[in-house]
């Protein structure tokens, strides 16, 4: 596609306009996280400052925002409501693949662009299934394309497709019927006939992201809407078995959770003065020693956040293959976090009349998003110890 003219809004990411977009998300996410009905009002806010396409290429119309500057905007999203922010992470990954790869048919990422400059329109990798759980923990998906002479013909059922009913394009992970099959993703427009949601997401924590169960029937797909992923040395190996630069985007958001924790927890010691202290109790010793280790743990994470980008950016050649640990790393603080906020407070920060338990549900979440800590343990121990040692499934 040749270089386009600017569509699409360019984001402000000074620190007034993110804490801006911060206040007014988080004015609607207790709402939405008791109803776990989509979270318009977030998303319109995100969209209207241009922050979910902040991500698409400059050949495309839009402002190709590094990964530093996504990281940003995703924090400042977090912090105001994790659904929203788990939203957008999937739709700025979605565009920054595209601007990478250039994997959708030129009038369809048209169109795409076009619509999200008019309002919220999200996509999101469909990846789960009920049998063989995440993708990252290997193995090849039961949902089949079937080659036909104008395109594709889509059966299978998938789980935890974040954004349910308010995607606007499924990216399916699918296995063709040819022989020798391939692995790959189908770009399926979210109003084709044969696609059926179930509606399965009550979970504890991110409850408006919407991550319901999806099946599709005989859902007919354009022939170039598919995009492969090639085998290895004839061995395959899920993109999400490590992580990459743009995969920060989820542990930034759990990082604005955690910001928000500090936010709840500050605020309540300010005004809480029981009746035997007789002032408020963010004027003793004790609570501030807590106060402390909360904010240590908040810079610990930012420092590794935004550090470990500079340092890609950088060229420093270790590490890219790092990545992994350092989101471990993340969850751990963000986690550390919440948990030391709640802890101090007791019973008034496992109400749901305060934030405090919200934040700690929606904390928690951190630890699903693969490379989950196990698998990266054991992909870092094993590239210390045996790194010749093959990975990957061979194709059927």
């Amino acid at each position: 596609m040749t270089t386009a003219a600017r569509t699409l809004v360019v984001p402000d990411t000074s620190p007034a306009a993110l804490a801006a977009l911060t206040a007014e998300i988080a004015a609607t996410a207790a709402t939405y996280d008791r109803s776990g009905a989509v979270p318009e009002a977030g998303l319109l806010a995100a969209q209207r400052g241009g922050y979910l396409t902040a991500t698409v290429a400059a050949r495309y119309g839009g402002p190709e925002l590094g990964h530093s500057d996504v990281v940003r905007i995703l924090v400042a999203i977090g912090e105001g409501d994790p659904s929203v922010a788990l939203l957008a992470a999937n739709n700025l990954g979605a565009h920054l693949a595209q601007a990478a790869a250039g994997h959708w048919p030129t009038e369809l990422y048209a169109d795409l662009v076009r619509r999200s400059a008019e309002q919220p329109t999200l996509v999101n990798a469909v990846r789960a299934e009920p049998e063989l759980g995440a993708p990252a923990r290997g193995g090849l998906p039961a949902t089949i394309a079937r080659r036909t002479e104008n395109g594709w013909i889509l059966d299978g059922h998938k789980t935890f497709a974040t954004g349910g009913t308010a995607l606007a394009y499924h990216l399916v992970w699918v296995l063709t019927d040819e022989s020798p099959a391939r692995v790959g993703h189908l770009i399926v427009p979210a109003e084709a006939d044969g696609i059926t949601w179930h509606d399965t997401w009550d979970h504890l924590g991110l409850r408006a992201s919407n991550t319901h169960d999806v099946s599709y029937s005989n859902v007919a797909v354009p022939l170039e809407n598919f995009s492969e992923i090639p085998f290895q040395n004839g061995v395959y190996r899920d993109p999400a078995v490590a992580t990459g630069p743009a995969s920060f985007g989820h542990a930034a958001l759990y990082v604005g959770v955690a910001r928000a924790a500090r936010a709840a927890f500050a605020e309540y010691a300010r005004t809480r003065v029981p009746t035997a202290l007789g002032k408020p109790i963010a004027e003793t010793e004790r609570i501030q020693v807590v106060a402390g280790e909360i904010d240590t743990q908040i810079v610990q994470a930012e420092t590794l956040l935004y550090g470990t980008l500079h340092r890609l950016t950088a060229g420093e050649p270790e590490v890219a293959q790092q990545l992994s640990a350092v989101k471990v790393l993340i969850a751990r603080s963000v986690i550390a976090a919440v948990q030391t906020a709640v802890a101090a407070l007791g019973n008034a920060a496992l109400t749901r009349h305060h934030p405090l338990e919200r934040h700690l549900r929606d904390v928690l979440c951190v630890r699903v998003h693969p490379p989950q800590e196990d698998a990266a343990l054991l992909s870092a121990g094993r590239s210390l110890l045996v790194p010749d040692l093959p990975r990957g499934i061979t194709p059927r």
